[in-house]
């Protein structure tokens, strides 16, 4: 049920009051952006701004459910995004009285399949990725079987006979949302016995390839991505999903794998060379400007162009900035606090 005008000023009201009680912003959500705002957070909390605010590190689909569950001194004031808030979500947000959403595109991420530099180089097809990795496949007949590939060479046999075990994120995370469309899609749609059934059925080829193998191939590794770089450090044989920034920070310990001939770099995700790319967000609840301490300053440092430029310090942490017309566009509605609309 939609919150009617009088119980949202109410809400607004009492939310005023108990907002005296907390002086922090609190942020939830994406673990691939978690290291970028935590970078906004500290330099916000250095500048004299306010308190350096708390950021969690929830997942995507877990800060979006705790974001959008009300207005009030109990829900987060933000939530990080490694893809574009859901219509669902954003209903639900509604729903909940939740009714200015401010959207920040802070720039561009990769989708990085990595593996310790201790193992042999492996380059990857985004057909092999999904043959590797789907729950089923084609098989000998052209009908559709439980993946029985075992090893990379039984995907391929130019491929190492290593056993297939790749580390990656849960389904609530928004990097597992952007592995499956960049990658597990992309790479059904490689497959000729795949082409005939994406023309038949499009339900039952979408099913496919959101599906992901259950049976000890790929291994849900949690939110916090740094358990999945500490496991392929132990593996030197196993691979892990994450975003490029993960393989930015451990450039000493990991490699990226080339796909489609292309090797995960800032340049090939910047110029839109490296296929594995996305957006990367972060959501403001504008009930909260002017109530929470500090929080329209805090969005003014995330897009400053001292911060998200091209040689600002998220740049230099990983962030693959956006193009400049576009981030003086997305710097404009932030300061501007433009709210989202029932646009999807």
């Amino acid at each position: 049920m939609v919150l009617s005008a009088a119980a949202a000023v109410a809400g607004s009201m009492a939310f005023a009051d108990a907002a005296l009680a907390r002086d922090q912003i609190r942020v939830v959500g994406s673990s691939t952006v978690y290291p970028f705002t935590t970078a906004v957070a500290e330099q916000f909390g250095k500048s004299g701004a306010g308190k350096t605010p708390v950021v969690e590190s929830t997942g995507t689909g877990g800060g979006f459910k705790l974001f959008c569950a009300g207005v009030g001194v109990g829900h987060p004031d933000v939530t990080n995004a490694s893809r574009r808030i859901k219509k669902s979500e954003f209903d639900d947000c509604a729903k909940n009285g939740v009714s200015g959403i401010i959207e920040i595109k802070v720039g561009f991420d990769g989708i990085t399949i990595a593996q310790s530099k201790a193992g042999a180089p492996l380059k990857l097809t985004m057909g092999q990725v999904f043959m590797a990795l789907a729950d089923q496949v084609p098989g000998a007949d052209g009908k559709l079987v439980a993946n029985p590939n075992k090893t990379w060479s039984d995907v391929d046999k130019a491929l190492p006979n290593v056993k297939i075990e790749v580390l990656g994120p849960p389904p609530t995370s928004g990097t597992r949302d952007a592995f499956h469309e960049l990658f597990m899609e992309v790479g059904a749609d490689e497959i000729a016995a795949l082409k005939d059934l994406k023309k038949a059925d499009r339900k039952a080829f979408d099913r496919l390839w959101k599906s992901i193998r259950r049976d000890g191939a790929y291994v849900e590794a949690g939110e916090n991505d740094n358990v999945i770089v500490a496991k392929l450090e132990a593996n030197k044989n196993a691979f892990g999903i994450f975003g490029y920034s993960f393989l930015e920070e451990n450039t000493s310990k990991l490699r990226g794998v080339p796909v489609e001939g292309v090797e995960p770099t800032f340049e090939a995700i910047a110029d839109g060379k490296y296929r594995g790319s996305r957006p990367l967000f972060v959501y403001v609840k504008k009930q909260h400007v002017g109530v929470v301490p500090g929080l329209d300053k805090f969005i003014a440092e995330y897009v400053s162009e001292r911060s998200m430029g091209r040689d600002g310090y998220l740049s230099r942490k990983g962030l693959v900035p956006l193009p400049a017309a576009e981030a003086a566009s997305v710097r404009k509605a932030a300061t501007e606090q433009t709210v989202l609309t029932t646009g999807f």
